[in-house]
Parts: structure tokens; C-alpha cells; sequence
């Protein structure tokens, strides 16, 4: 009888490790985003953002809404922006490169650094230069509604061929539910922008 005793007490005990152990799994896997594939995104998704930008006199400097909508362009799956439409096919192409935006797959605790190089239409060249890293996974409240998000720091410095020098703070907030970022707070020495998802559909 003891045995008897002993040897349920035991199994219960190795059922109990093992759902734990299948529930910490599942944890983990939420817990890691992959890169958004084709196959993710449906004709009509669409996203708007309302964006401003101040300084810290209280000079608005850009103000309005940003929208992308996901259509069919040529037979193409395809990403509207502003007046572009770009194919789907790119902005899910893997970034080859050792300081990228994103370094997939996301997860809390993952650093990484961030470098770009840049000229713009007037021809002034200018890089980008930010450590980062991905600082928690929770629920976030936007106008949009709440998302599960990742919290995400850029820091760093721009320049540019002019002599321009800031210090940029930026944090994103990137829900994978949506393939999106739903928030962004962004700091230059004297100019604060931010982006907020005011609507989603699919």
C-alpha cells in the first residue's frame, strides 16, 4: 500500500513538472518574435499613425496622420506609403546587414547595435549610430487598443556632413500581433516627436 502510495504521489508530481515545464515553453515561444513573413500580411490590413513633433520651446514642427494600407499593385502584394506603394516581398526581406534596425528574432534582454548611413535629396550624407536593446514584453495601451509589445531602446548619436550632432533617445513599441510598431517616442537634443497607432484593421 505504501508503495502504492509513493509511486501515485510520484507520478502526480512528474505530471505537474512536466505541464510547468510545457507551460514555461509556450511562455518562451510568445516571448520570441520572428520576422514578419509574406504569408502574414492580407489585401486591406491597414494601419494609421498620428504623429508630432515639437521643440522644447513648444514649436510645432510636423504635425498629421501616416497611413499604409496593404493592396494588390500590378499583380503584387504590395505596401502603400505615402505615394509609394512598395512590394510586400521587401519590406519582409531580410536585412543583410551587422548592425540592422531589427536583429530578429526579438526577445527580452537582446542587445544589439544599430548603425546607418544616410544622404538625403539635398545631397547632405549623415549616419546614425544607436546601441539597443530590447527592454520588456506587455501589454501596451495605444488609441488603437492594448497590444502585446516589445519595448524597444535605441541610443545614440546622428550626424550629418553639415556639422549637425545630436544625442537621439528613441523607444519603439513593436507588436507582432500587427507587424507593427504602435508607438514611438523619439528624442533629439531639443525636439521630441511621437508616433501612436490611432487605428488598425484587416
Amino acid at each position: 500500500m505504501c508503495n502504492f502510495k509513493n509511486n501515485y504521489h510520484l507520478s502526480v508530481i512528474l505530471i505537474v513538472l512536466i505541464i510547468m515545464g510545457l507551460y514555461s515553453c509556450t511562455n518562451d515561444t510568445l516571448k520570441i518574435a520572428a520576422q514578419p513573413t509574406l504569408s502574414d500580411y492580407t489585401v486591406g490590413e491597414k494601419w494609421i499613425w498620428k504623429y508630432k513633433g515639437v521643440t522644447t520651446e513648444g514649436e510645432v514642427r510636423s504635425k498629421g496622420e501616416d497611413t499604409r494600407e496593404v493592396v494588390i499593385a500590378d499583380g503584387v502584394l504590395g505596401m502603400t506609403m505615402g505615394n509609394d506603394t512598395i512590394p510586400v516581398t521587401d519590406i519582409v526581406k531580410p536585412e543583410e546587414s551587422e548592425t540592422p534596425k531589427y536583429d530578429w528574432p526579438l526577445e527580452v534582454g537582446k542587445k544589439w547595435k544599430y548603425e546607418k548611413n544616410w544622404t538625403s535629396q539635398d545631397g547632405t550624407t549623415g549616419k546614425q549610430s544607436q546601441d539597443v536593446e530590447v527592454l520588456s514584453f506587455k501589454e501596451e495601451t495605444v488609441e488603437a487598443g492594448t497590444f502585446m509589445a516589445y519595448t524597444i531602446q535605441y541610443k545614440g548619436v546622428i550626424t550629418n556632413s553639415r556639422g549637425y550632432n545630436a544625442k537621439t533617445d528613441e523607444v519603439w513599441l513593436y507588436a507582432p500581433a500587427i507587424k507593427n510598431f504602435i508607438k514611438l517616442i523619439q528624442t533629439q537634443d531639443d525636439f521630441l516627436y511621437e508616433e501612436e497607432l490611432k487605428l488598425y484593421s484587416n
